[in-house]
């Protein structure tokens, strides 16, 4: 499993509006080829500042998968004027711990 976190940075007084402009980007993950879940998080230190994060079975999913199709673009259309600038974005793997098992790819857990 692979973690993506997005960090989004948007438009001043704009969250009520990216926020409604998310909830219809994120019917488009579900069903994505490699798609495990997804959230939202909104900071509690700087207004403007969200971190989406995405499991994706492997990066390629994102990359040359979610990113290359059609639901993509509609994805960039809907949230692309709420932002300020680009996203950063950057791809995590858990590091194996005795004290955590490794996780189960084989039941994705969706998150509406």
């Amino acid at each position: 499993m692979i973690l993506q976190v997005a960090s989004l940075l948007v438009r001043p007084e704009g969250q009520a509006a990216f926020e409604a402009a998310f909830a219809k980007a994120e019917r488009l993950l579900p069903g994505l080829p490699g798609y495990l879940s997804h959230e939202l998080q909104h900071s509690v230190d700087r207004q403007q500042h969200y971190a989406l994060l995405i499991e994706w079975r492997a990066v390629e999913d994102c990359t040359q998968g979610f990113h290359g199709s059609l639901p993509f673009q509609r994805w960039r259309d809907l949230l692309q004027d709420h932002l300020q600038e680009t996203p950063r974005i950057e791809f995590f793997q858990a590091v194996p711990s005795a004290a955590r098992p490794q996780p189960d790819n084989t039941s994705p857990r969706i998150h509406p």
